[in-house]
């Protein structure tokens, strides 16, 4: 009963903490992450540990897949080569100056396990990266990188931990194994992926209720992630390939009765298990200074902040060292885009630098490492290692998460907003196409349609990048709507009706104003 109390006052508090940051223009995550740390930091604050695989696959797998199934293939191919070089050789750097940097602090840590730290530390986290820059709106292209990286960084740096943990326990492999190892999991994970999804859409297109689709949709994420890690598979790229799969097939299968009840509760749920993820990180500061030495703590934190500053370093001189690069091809051999997009400049280059932000992936890695329990010797140097991954994470987001929405507000990043330009675009050929299906046909209703389409085409060609707005025939729905509502309230409070009636009656008209108010 006492973790169900604390979990509500959690929920409740960081529902609190959320209002705030979107109040004060700051990033959620970084708010709740310290909240967190603070409340584990009171002596009565609540124990909690987290379990690494359940924290994985619960807290990972339902955002990766959000993420992904609303990331554009096209956009990703169009800009494959930063984010490939921010998924291979950012993190490789990155995880090879931290193994040099915690080797040189503390000599008497092994090489394989240095290699582990860096892993664990390497990869900015989806959750995170998704949370904060969702809020702070970068202009689209940047959002295309970041949100790319996101999604694939945790594949590369995950695939070199297990192989560092591995060679510490059992003894290094060997080329050839790595080689191998490489070529079976990564076709192995996509193909995977792309057959579980349209297993789920063969099963879900066979569902009429709603409810009951989107339990399957929640229980088979969790299924994808738990099949692959057991299998032996990359279970980051499995989610991204199930989820890439599932945008591209799912709107021809399900129609709006299915799609809209599912949209708002994927929202609702990704929201909710970010807020718990976020809170959860910083509640594992007193799991993990329980477990240190206390004569060892000054000496840990040192090599956390060293170790903290390295990861944002190395980011930066990377990232900039390429944006330098492409800015260089660009002026001497002229810049070649698909459509009109934002152009690389050193201040989109510094923007992307400092989204680094790590997560629960970092710490889940970190936990997921032997304690010298159930048989199992016990990792080298593991609560440095804990103590240092907590603290790149709650670093990143507090360091870069809270400076991150004022330095963008400082470089004025802005480009035309191409997904509103495509969206208007889409908009006309839309409902060209519906009015033109309508010729030829007589009648009241046709003609009311048609009345209604060319009223809403005429105002997409005058405003092409505005919201949509109201017709006349939308405008005279509401005021009958409310007239009706208003004579739905006074029969059931009249005893006219039931309670049963008054709510079918309500979603008609609900669903009426819905359509009565375009976006």
């Amino acid at each position: 009963m006492a973790l169900l109390q604390w979990i509500v006052v959690l929920l409740f508090g960081a529902v609190a903490l959320t209002a705030l940051a979107r109040r004060v223009g700051a990033p959620y995550p970084t708010f709740l992450a310290v909240a967190g740390a603070g409340i584990a930091l009171l002596p009565f604050g609540p124990k909690l540990t987290l379990e690494p695989d359940l924290a994985l696959a619960l807290f990972v797998a339902p955002v990766l897949l959000d993420a992904a199934f609303d990331t554009s293939m096209r956009d990703l191919r169009e800009n494959w080569v930063p984010i490939g070089l921010l998924v291979l050789v950012a993190v490789g750097l990155t995880t090879a100056a931290v193994a040099v940097v915690a080797h040189a602090l503390v000599p008497d840590l092994p090489w394989a396990a240095a290699v582990v730290l860096g892993t664990i530390v390497a990869p900015p986290d989806a959750a995170a990266a998704t949370a904060v820059l969702r809020q702070v709106r970068p202009p689209h292209r940047l959002l295309v990188i970041l949100e790319g990286e996101s999604l694939l960084n945790d594949a590369s740096a995950l695939f070199v931990y297990r192989l560092a943990v591995a060679a510490v326990v059992a003894g290094a492999p060997t080329p050839g194994d790595l080689a191998l190892n490489f070529i079976l999991v990564v076709p192995g994970s996509l193909v995977a992926g792309w057959v579980l999804a349209h297993a789920l859409l063969w099963l879900t297109t066979r569902l009429e209720y709603p409810p009951s689709a989107i339990v399957i949709q929640f229980a088979s994420t969790f299924a994808v992630w738990i099949l692959a890690d057991r299998a032996g598979l990359s279970p980051v790229l499995t989610i991204v390939a199930y989820a890439v799969a599932l945008a591209r097939y799912a709107p021809q299968r399900h129609g709006a009765r299915m799609r809209v009840p599912t949209y708002a509760v994927w929202e609702t749920a990704v929201f909710l298990l970010n807020i718990l993820a976020f809170v959860l990180i910083g509640l594992q500061v007193r799991p993990i200074l329980d477990q240190l030495p206390a004569e060892r703590l000054r000496e840990y934190l040192g090599v956390a902040g060293a170790v903290l500053a390295t990861v944002i370093v190395v980011r930066i001189a990377w990232v900039m060292a390429y944006n330098t690069g492409l800015r260089l091809k660009n002026h001497w051999f002229g810049l070649a885009l698909p459509r009109p997009m934002l152009v690389p400049s050193a201040r989109s280059g510094l923007v992307i630098s400092w989204c680094g932000m790590r997560g629960i992936v970092t710490l889940a890695a970190a936990l997921a490492l032997p304690n010298g329990t159930e048989g199992t010797p016990a990792f080298p140097d593991r609560d440095l290692i804990l103590m240092t991954a907590f603290a790149v994470v709650v670093g990143t987001l507090v360091l870069q998460g809270l400076t991150l929405p004022p330095l963008l507000r400082l470089f004025d990043l802005r480009d035309d907003d191409p997904v509103a330009r495509e969206t208007a675009h889409a908009r006309i050929e839309v409902f060209r196409a519906a009015l033109a299906s309508l010729d030829g046909e007589e009648g009241p209703a046709a003609e009311a349609l048609q009345r209604e389409y060319k009223a809403v085409l005429k105002w997409a060609k005058a405003e092409p990048t505005a919201t949509p707005g109201m017709t006349q025939v939308d405008e005279l729905r509401l005021r009958t709507i409310g007239v009706a509502r208003d004579v739905l309230f006074r029969l059931r409070s009249e005893g006219v009706i039931g309670d049963e009636a008054f709510h079918r009656v309500e979603e008609e008209l609900d669903h009426a104003e819905l359509h009565a108010r375009p976006g």
